[in-house]
């Protein structure tokens, strides 16, 4: 199985809004033939709290013009790492000190990468 059109859609979309907000270091993994609860992981890095709460409410924007709204939402007060979940992708916006400790990308490593298409150097 791999991600749907609307979960690769709400991630590009996702992508997008983060990068507009200054994110770096996106990449997002096909988790859908691992997880039966979402199909993609977008993880993106901010280099301070401000900047987590402005990647997120970017990506809650562009995603809200899609008509989704997140079914859970985990981490705001500490702004360190957001868990964004909208069912087909779950969004995590990492402060880069969490970002380089827990290291998603060591436990998703054998999934797909999503290629996403984007210049962060904007």
């Amino acid at each position: 199985m791999t991600a749907t059109d609307r979960a690769l859609e709400l991630t590009r979309a996702a992508a997008e809004a983060a990068v507009d907000k200054l994110g770096t270091d996106l990449i997002a993994y096909d988790v859908s033939d691992q997880l039966a609860i979402t199909d993609v992981f977008l993880v993106v890095t901010a280099t301070n709290e401000r900047q987590v709460g402005a990647v997120v409410d970017g990506v809650e924007e562009a995603l809200r013009a899609l008509d989704a709204k997140p079914v859970r939402r985990e981490g705001d007060r500490e702004q360190r790492w957001v868990l964004l979940d909208y069912l087909d992708v779950v969004v995590h916006v990492q402060h880069s000190d969490e970002r380089k400790f827990y290291a998603l990308e060591r436990l998703w490593s054998d999934c797909p990468v999503i290629p996403l298409g984007l210049d962060e150097r904007r």
